[in-house]
C-alpha cells in the first residue's frame, strides 16, 4: 500500500510499517513503536501480523511484537474482535463485502509487573478472549 503514489505517503505517514520478510524491519518497527507509546500515541496492532489465516474465522498465530511492547512499557492490552471482517474483507477480492461491521472492544489486560517472559502467556491470555468471542459470534449467526 505505501507503494501507490500519494496515498502511500499519507499511508507512511499515518501508519508504522513492517516487512516482515526483513529481520531489520521488524526491529524498527517494534522501536517506532516504543517510540510512539512514549509520545502517549494510541496503537491498533494487528498481532497476526496480517490477515493470513487458511480457515477465516479462526485466527492465525499470534506474534511476539504487540505484547513485547505491552510489556517493556507496562501498558494494558485491549483486545478487539470484529466477528465478520473475514466476510467484509475476503481474501481473494479487492472489494469488500457490504456488510455492517460490529467491533467488540474487551477489558483491558493489565501487563504490570509481568516480564518478557510472560510474553506467551499474554499471547494466549489475548488469543483466548478474542477467540472465544468469534465462536460466541458465529454461533449467533
Amino acid at each position: 500500500m505505501e507503494k501507490i503514489p500519494f496515498f502511500g505517503f499519507m499511508y507512511r505517514k499515518l501508519h508504522i510499517t513492517v516487512n516482515r520478510e526483513s529481520l531489520k524491519s521488524r526491529y524498527n518497527t517494534l522501536l517506532k513503536t516504543m517510540e510512539a507509546i512514549d509520545e502517549g500515541k494510541n496503537l491498533t496492532i494487528f498481532p497476526e501480523g496480517g490477515m493470513i489465516t487458511k480457515n477465516p474465522p479462526q485466527m492465525a498465530r499470534f506474534k511476539d511484537g504487540a505484547f513485547r511492547a505491552a510489556i517493556e512499557k507496562q501498558i494494558p492490552i485491549i483486545p478487539v474482535t470484529i466477528p465478520h471482517n473475514w466476510i467484509i474483507l475476503p481474501d481473494s477480492v479487492w472489494l469488500p463485502n457490504i456488510k455492517t461491521l460490529k467491533i467488540i472492544f474487551h477489558e483491558p489486560i493489565d501487563t504490570q509487573g509481568l516480564t518478557l517472559a510472560d510474553i506467551n502467556t499474554l499471547k494466549e491470555k489475548t488469543y483466548n478472549v478474542i477467540d472465544t468471542e468469534l465462536k460466541n459470534q458465529l454461533n449467533e449467526n
